[in-house]
């Protein structure tokens, strides 16, 4: 005996009219599934002065405890609340300190790939540092808010108001008008300089005093150079970075 498939098959083969059989179904194509266990580092929003400290808030996980590290010293932590904000309230150091935030959920830890630098015990610039992005002010400053250099190149960036609106930036002859984001950030890439040279922002100049010396360490040098600061800090594979901050208004 033949089963019916085995029939049906020799019919299509004889010629009877058998319609070709249906091609198979797709198969679904799944969302990747999500990533458990992934920690998302802190971020830090802004700064206030309180007396005798200061007190810095962001967004992190919900729930996290959020630390601020430095290399020696004692850390400050806070809790986010079930919306992820957090408020860290620390002493203002003596002097100059860099902080590296970081999240714990648990057992796992995210380290943010930034620095927060404090400037003379916050009475001068309070900054977020991030190799390869501009620098971001977190205290009151000017529309020239830092300039980043790693000797190749110069990254120039500020805040302005409202958001949105061109703003004229140039140096050396190159520039002119740039856009800022939606939360009235901007930034523009300018050619190296030695210095000292002539940065123009919204029509008012900003004089960039140079890299400064160079320094074999690998370490975090704070200094005052012309009309702000000078940081010089280590950024990948320990090249030298140089950011300078105009003082505040």
């Amino acid at each position: 005996m033949f089963s019916k498939a085995a029939i049906a098959v020799v019919l299509c083969a004889a010629g009877t009219g058998c319609s070709p059989p249906a091609p198979p179904a797709p198969e679904k194509v799944r969302a990747p599934a999500a990533v458990e266990g992934w920690t998302r580092p802190p971020m830090i929003r802004s700064v206030r002065r309180i007396p005798g400290g200061l007190v810095f808030s962001g967004q992190a996980e919900p729930g996290a405890r959020v630390v601020l590290r430095s290399d020696s010293g004692p850390a400050h932590a806070a809790a986010a609340d079930d919306q992820g904000r957090f408020e860290i309230r620390m002493t203002a150091p003596a002097g100059d300190l860099l902080l590296r935030p970081e999240t714990q959920v648990g057992q796992d830890a995210a380290s943010a790939p930034e620095r927060l630098l404090i400037v003379a015990g916050g009475r001068g610039p309070v900054a977020i540092l991030r190799a390869g992005a501009p620098t971001r002010r977190l205290d009151r400053a000017p529309a020239l808010g830092a300039v980043d250099s790693d000797g190749r190149m110069r990254l120039a960036s500020g805040l302005t108001a409202p958001a949105g609106e061109p703003l004229d930036v140039s140096a050396g002859g190159e520039g002119g008008p740039v856009k800022s984001d939606p939360q009235g950030r901007w930034s523009l890439v300018l050619g190296p300089s030695t210095g000292p040279d002539e940065i123009r922002v919204g029509g008012r100049g900003f004089t960039w005093p140079g890299e400064g010396a160079a320094d074999a360490s690998t370490g975090t040098r704070v200094e005052r150079a012309g009309a702000g600061w000078r940081v010089v800090w280590s950024g990948p594979a320990g090249r030298q970075q140089t950011t300078w901050l105009p003082d505040g208004e």
